[in-house]
């Protein structure tokens, strides 16, 4: 089992981690949010798209490539909406009830944007390839893929954060926000012309 695990998880994280645009995605909602709730809507999203790849194998390959385009671009724009609207003011010291509202909705924001984005992209066929190959142990696939997507926003959201903490004392916080929302659409479109086939993924 222990090999299957590792197997599925390099295989997944590897053909993840070049180029990828939820990485990139989960880097910027980064810079405008913390880290921990972003972690916490991207493995969510995470558990249920891997869990999907797991269950129907191949056959996610087949989803209509418009479909595909409209979520993602509907998820992108989406994003690009909450960070134009997020105010530039820091948060002040808050209360239990404000301070999970201050989780609760980039978690959202994250989980939705994730979940909806990319489907049949490299990493979930990747995990369906795995599960056809060893149907004796789906959960562990499961398991695997999940941790190597988590692996990868971990790493995304703590640069993002990186990113965040260092131009705090060096940039106004509207061209952040502007930068945000000028690369999430760029993102965006990035990943809905690869799901078209307009844009070369090599």
């Amino acid at each position: 089992m222990l090999t299957i695990f590792f197997a599925t998880y390099a295989a997944v994280f590897l053909a993840e981690i070049v180029g990828d645009k939820l990485l990139y995605t989960s880097g910027i909602l980064a810079t405008r949010y913390r880290s921990l709730p972003i972690m916490l809507g991207v493995t969510l999203a995470f558990m249920i798209k891997m869990g999907v790849a797991v269950l129907l194998g191949d056959a996610i390959a087949q989803l209509p490539k418009p479909l595909v385009a409209a979520l993602t671009s509907l998820s992108f724009v989406g994003m690009a909406v909450v960070l134009w609207r997020k105010s530039d003011a820091a948060p002040a010291s808050a209360s239990n009830d404000s301070r999970s509202q201050l989780t609760a909705k980039p978690a959202m924001v994250s989980f939705v944007a994730i979940l909806l984005s990319e489907w049949a992209d490299v990493g979930q066929i990747a995990a369906a390839t795995m599960a056809a190959r060893y149907p004796q142990a789906l959960i562990v696939v499961w398991f695997a893929a999940v941790s190597a997507m988590a692996t990868k926003g971990v790493l995304a959201a703590f640069l993002g954060a990186g990113v965040r903490k260092w131009i705090a004392t060096r940039v106004q916080p509207k061209w952040v926000r502007y930068a945000s929302v000028a690369a999430i659409l760029i993102v965006g479109a990035a990943a809905v012309g690869e799901t078209m086939g307009w844009i070369d993924e090599d």
